[in-house]
């Protein structure tokens, strides 16, 4: 399963014509580039040749050249003869975010008992864009799905309980944009790929708080997820509990798991601001 390139995003929505560039004049496009090659990199993309980084990116060749030798002046990319890769310095980006949200930090012993006690994995992620990304993750003792997921791994949100279980607190507009934005795959025979029908799904489960994703990412896997939320309402994450299909069925998920999923939500919200 292949996770989503936000590269166009950066560049086209925010640099094209009417993008942010030309309505914000501080917006730093040379930025914007740099942002767009570093995300450009992933599980199936592990190295890149500079004519690969231009063409998956968008920018022409100088500016990919340009791009990519600052950043492997700053530490963040290695060349090894035509090809570039991540260094681990990168990681030091994505560290600082996570230390900044210490809600994980309480969440993950939560999760790590609600895992333990009914077998199964349980996850934390963030809404961006149109992709969520891994922030928490303790694994069953049994693999589910077929590919590895771990912090930092993205996935479309929506294809993901973790995504439709919070892309409704942007509103109906917004939800119809990332709607719109978002690439429809047929995942399995389940799969929704009709935009009217993903959309009223998503409002749906707003509506009840919580979602259910019945073989629609992966054949055999089941999830459940509920939004974790500030005091005032306000979406930050959203936790899930992943199951196979031979060994729960869909009513249990909403019947047995839902309320212990739901209270350790409860626990996590209330060490929010």
């Amino acid at each position: 399963m292949q996770t989503v390139s936000t590269a166009h995003d950066v560049l086209g929505e925010r640099t094209g014509p009417g993008g942010r560039a030309g309505l914000d004049k501080e917006f730093m496009t040379t930025l914007a580039k740099g942002l767009a090659v570093l995300s450009s990199f992933g599980e199936q993309r592990q190295a890149m040749t500079l004519s690969e980084a231009a063409e998956v990116t968008g920018l022409s060749r100088a500016a990919a050249r340009r791009v990519l030798r600052t950043l492997a002046e700053l530490g963040y990319v290695v060349q090894h003869g035509r090809q570039f890769s991540l260094a681990p310095r990168i990681l030091e980006l994505g560290f600082a975010f996570l230390t900044t949200q210490s809600w994980i930090d309480r969440a993950e012993p939560l999760m790590k008992e609600l895992s333990h006690s009914l077998q199964e994995s349980c996850s934390a992620a963030i809404l961006q864009e149109t992709e969520i990304v891994y922030v928490a993750r303790m694994p069953a003792p049994h693999r589910i799905m077929s590919t590895t997921i771990a912090v930092g791994t993205r996935l479309p949100a929506l294809y993901t309980s973790l995504g439709r279980a919070q892309l409704g607190f942007l509103g109906e507009h917004a939800v119809r944009d990332v709607v719109a934005r978002s690439e429809l795959r047929q995942y399995t025979p389940r799969t929704i790929v009709d935009r009217d029908a993903l959309f009223e799904r998503i409002m749906a489960d707003h509506q009840q708080g919580y979602s259910i994703l019945d073989e629609e990412l992966e054949k055999g896997l089941r999830s459940l997820a509920v939004p974790i939320v500030t005091r005032s309402g306000i979406n930050v994450a959203a936790i899930n509990l992943s199951a196979h299909s031979s060994r729960t069925s869909r009513a249990e998920l909403s019947g047995r798991f839902l309320p212990q999923l739901q209270g350790v939500a409860r626990q996590i919200s209330r060490s929010l601001p």
